[in-house]
């Protein structure tokens, strides 16, 4: 079965840097785009970046410009997320998802499977 395996959240203190990553399996990785999403207490699922199949589209929003950077590997089957100049406000639950299709998209109905989350903790 498909299984999305996220890991390296932790507790930070605000200006320092976390990477996530998310271990893939059950499906043809190299093939879809993959996303990264974000859930603090109380709010909405937000969309945070997201990148192709081939690495060369990328989508961020406004809120981690700059800040966040997603990367892949196919040959680990595994999508990263580099976190630099963390704020309180980034403290959230992290979700990596994978797109439908190869190309990417802010769209969460997009995507299909999810993992479990990370718990992310910025102190101030």
């Amino acid at each position: 079965q498909v299984q999305l395996v996220e890991s390296g959240g932790g507790l930070v203190q605000a200006g320092g840097s976390l990477r996530l990553s998310c271990a893939v399996s059950g499906l043809t990785f190299s093939t879809y785009a993959m996303g990264w999403f974000r859930q603090a207490p109380g709010k909405e699922r937000e969309f945070l970046a997201a990148l192709s199949w081939n690495s060369r589209s990328t989508y961020y929003a406004d809120s981690v410009k700059g800040r966040f950077t997603i990367s892949r590997d196919n040959a680990k089957n595994t999508v990263y997320l580099q976190m630099n100049s963390l704020k309180p406000e980034d403290t959230a639950v992290y979700y990596c998802a994978a797109d439908n299709s190869p190309l990417g998209s802010a769209r969460e109905a997009r995507y299909g499977y999810w993992g479990q989350g990370t718990q992310v903790t910025v102190s101030s």
